[in-house]
C-alpha cells in the first residue's frame, strides 16, 4: 500500500479561531484594506478597522435575536461582500455557520434546515426569501441582506454590552464546530460535514506555509467568485484574509472575466470549466477574425503546450525559445491582459484540468496550481505549488496531510484538515473511515516522489455487461477538452457498449456555423444530426478513445439538443455533472443509441 506524508509547518493553539483573525487585523492594522465592494464602476475600500466594527456589530444583532453559541445560522447568498461579514459574524457570535447554495430549491433548503435545526436564516434576495415555504419550527427568523440586514442587525445589536460579544469570543475554542457544510448531492441527499475552527485554521495556516500561499499577503489581490458555499472559494478566501491580502467579489460567471481586467487580481480561483472558457474565448475571437488570426492562435497554443512540456524535460530549445517570444508579442501578452496583467498564478479544483490546458496556461504565463480535496477534508487536501508541480497530477499532500492508496485503487485521506463525521449520522460516518482514513471515493495513484493522480471516481465507475471497469472520467475530460464540446457524459454500466452524450458549445457553434455554411439562425436542436457536425465530433470521440482499449471505447454517441446546466438541475454549482439526473432526464436518448 503506497503511502505519502507531510509534516505540518503550523501549530494551533486550543483557544485559537477562525473568527479571531477579524479583531487581530482590526486591532493592529486597522487602515489595510482586507475588502473591495463594486459600487457602479468603483470599487470601494473596506479597512479591517471598519470590517471588525461591521462584524461586531452583526453579531451582536445576532445575540439580540436569541442566537446562542452553537445554534445553526443558514447563509444563503451568492458570493458577494455581505457573505464573508455574516460569516464571521456568526462565528464572532459563538454560533455554527451552515451555507446553502443561492441556487437551491425549496426542497433542498428545507431539508438543510430540518436537518441543521438552523434558528435563523440569512438570505440575499426577495426571491430567495420567497423560497422559504412550509420551513421546520426551528426557524425563528429570516433576513434579508438587499432589505438592509446589515443595518438592521447592527441596530437590534446596539443594546447588547461590549462585554457580551466578548465573553462570546472568548469561549471559542478550536475544536469547536465552526460550520455545517453540506455535500452537493450530486448522488443521493446532501450531508452536513462537520468543520471545526481547527479544520478551518489547519487549512489556511497549510495554504500560508506553503509556496503557494506567498500571494496572500499585504498589498496583493484575490477575486474570488466561485460560490462561497463551496468550501474551496470559503477556504482560500479565509486564507487570502489571515494572510493580510485584500480581496473582491463578483458572482456572475458570465462577466467575471471583465473584472479580471477591473480588478487585476494576483491570483484566480478557477474550477476547470472557468479555464476551458478563458481558453476558448480567446480561440473563438481569433477564429472570428479570420483565418489568418485563427492560425495564429493555433501556433501559439502548439508552442505554449510545447514550451510548458519541455521545462519538465531539461528545458526548450533555441528555435522554441524563438517561437514562444513571437507568440507571446501575438498572443500571450493579450491573454494575461484579459486576465488583468498582474495574474501571478490561478487554483484549480473541483474536477479534473485536462493536462494540456494545464500546459497552455504554463506556457502563456500563468501557471494553474491544481489541487484535490473534498468538503471532508475542508478543501484542498493536496496541491500543486510554484517550484513543485507534475501537471496531470493533482500534487503532494498539504502541511499535516497524509494520502495512501488501498488495495482496490481508492484514495485513502488523513490529516488536521479531515472533518468531524457526518451531521448526526453515525452509520454514513463510520462507512467512510477506515481506522482513521477516510476513504474518499476516488481512485487514484501515488508516485514515487509524493505526487497524487486522480483516475476516477468509484461511485461512477461503470461495469459494463461482459464484465469491463470503466472509468468515464478521463474519457469526458479529454472530449471536453476540445472546444466545440461543452459537457461529455459516458454511459454503459450494465450495458454491452460505452456510449456518451455530448453537448455543443453555444458561444462556438456560432462560430462553427459559419465556417461551415450553415444557416445562422439554425440552432444545436436543427444540426444535431448533421453530417458536418458529427463528423467533427467523432474526430474528438476518435482521440479520446486513443485512451483506452477496444473494449473501453465509445462506439456511439448522440448530440444532446441543449447544453447541461445548473439552472435546469444537471449541473451542480461548481459545474460538476450529477449524472443520475442526466441519465433520467435523457433516457429516450440513451436507449436510441442502443436500440438495435
Amino acid at each position: 500500500m503506497r503511502e505519502y506524508s507531510t509534516p505540518a509547518q503550523y501549530t494551533i493553539g486550543e483557544d485559537e479561531s477562525v473568527v479571531h483573525t477579524v479583531f487581530e487585523h482590526a486591532e493592529k492594522t486597522p487602515h489595510r484594506v482586507m475588502y473591495s465592494r463594486p459600487v457602479g464602476d468603483e470599487w470601494i475600500a473596506v479597512t479591517a478597522g471598519q470590517f471588525g466594527e461591521q462584524v461586531s456589530g452583526v453579531a451582536k444583532g445576532l445575540i439580540a435575536n436569541g442566537v446562542q453559541p452553537g445554534d445553526r445560522v443558514a447563509l444563503l447568498s451568492a458570493t458577494r461582500y455581505e457573505w464573508s461579514l455574516f460569516d464571521y459574524a456568526i462565528w464572532a457570535a459563538g454560533a455554527v455557520s451552515v451555507p446553502i447554495y443561492d441556487s437551491s430549491s425549496t426542497e433542498q433548503i428545507r431539508w438543510i434546515l430540518e436537518d441543521s435545526e438552523a434558528c435563523l436564516a440569512i438570505v440575499e434576495t426577495p426571491r430567495h426569501e420567497a423560497l422559504f415555504v412550509d420551513m421546520p419550527d426551528s426557524l425563528r427568523r429570516t433576513v434579508q441582506i438587499e432589505a438592509d440586514a446589515i443595518n438592521i442587525l447592527i441596530a437590534e445589536g446596539a443594546e447588547v454590552d461590549d462585554a457580551e460579544l466578548k465573553a462570546r469570543l472568548a469561549g471559542i475554542r478550536s475544536a469547536d464546530l465552526a460550520s455545517l457544510v453540506y455535500t452537493s448531492g450530486t448522488t443521493g441527499r446532501p450531508k452536513g460535514c462537520m468543520l471545526t475552527h481547527a479544520n478551518f485554521l489547519s487549512e489556511v495556516r497549510a495554504i500560508l506555509t506553503s509556496t503557494v500561499g506567498a500571494v496572500a499577503k499585504p498589498g496583493n489581490r484575490g477575486l474570488t467568485f466561485l460560490p462561497l458555499a463551496h468550501v474551496l472559494a470559503r477556504a482560500v478566501s479565509l486564507a487570502l484574509f489571515e494572510g493580510g491580502a485584500a480581496q473582491a467579489h463578483w458572482a456572475d460567471f458570465s462577466t467575471v472575466a471583465g473584472q479580471f481586467t477591473r480588478y487585476s487580481p494576483n491570483i484566480i480561483l478557477g474550477v476547470p470549466r472557468v479555464f476551458e472558457k478563458v481558453r476558448d474565448g480567446a480561440a473563438a475571437k481569433a477564429a472570428a477574425g479570420g483565418a489568418l488570426k485563427g492560425s495564429i492562435f493555433a501556433f501559439a497554443e502548439k508552442t505554449a503546450v510545447a514550451y510548458s512540456e519541455s521545462l519538465d524535460h531539461g528545458g526548450s530549445t533555441l528555435l522554441l525559445k524563438a517561437k514562444h517570444r513571437l507568440a507571446d508579442k501575438l498572443v500571450y501578452s493579450k491573454l494575461r491582459a484579459a486576465m488583468g496583467n498582474e495574474c501571478w498564478y490561478a487554483i484549480s479544483g473541483g474536477g479534473a484540468l485536462s493536462p494540456k490546458l494545464g500546459h497552455f496556461f504554463r506556457g502563456v504565463g500563468v501557471p494553474i496550481y491544481e489541487g484535490y480535496g473534498l468538503t471532508e477534508t475542508t478543501a484542498a487536501h493536496s496541491v500543486n505549488t510554484p517550484g513543485d508541480q507534475k501537471i496531470g497530477t493533482v500534487g503532494r499532500p498539504m502541511g499535516g496531510n497524509a494520502a495512501r492508496i488501498a488495495a482496490d485503487g481508492e484514495i485513502e485521506l488523513r490529516g488536521n484538515v479531515l472533518f468531524n463525521g457526518y451531521w448526526r449520522n453515525e452509520e454514513a460516518t463510520a462507512e467512510v473511515f477506515d481506522d482513521g482514513w477516510f476513504r474518499s471515493g476516488d481512485l487514484g495513484s501515488i508516485d514515487d516522489d509524493g505526487y497524487v493522480s486522480i483516475t476516477g471516481r468509484k461511485k461512477d465507475l461503470i461495469i459494463t455487461a461482459g464484465g469491463k471497469n470503466v472509468s468515464p472520467g478521463p474519457l469526458e475530460d479529454r472530449m471536453r477538452s476540445h472546444t466545440i464540446v461543452s459537457q461529455a457524459v459516458v454511459i454503459g454500466d450494465g450495458r454491452s457498449f460505452i456510449t456518451a452524450l455530448l453537448t455543443v458549445d453555444p458561444d462556438v457553434f456560432e462560430n462553427w456555423k459559419t465556417e461551415n455554411g450553415k444557416p445562422a439562425t439554425a440552432t444545436i436542436a436543427d444540426l444535431r444530426h448533421d453530417p458536418a457536425l458529427r463528423d467533427a465530433l467523432q474526430t474528438i470521440i476518435d482521440d479520446a478513445n486513443t485512451m483506452v482499449s477496444h473494449s473501453e471505447a465509445i462506439k456511439k454517441f448522440v448530440v444532446l439538443e441543449r447544453d447541461l446546466t445548473e439552472e435546469t438541475g444537471e449541473l451542480t454549482p461548481t459545474l460538476k455533472i450529477k449524472r443520475n439526473v442526466v441519465t433520467e432526464r435523457f433516457a429516450a436518448d440513451i436507449e436510441m443509441l442502443y436500440r438495435k
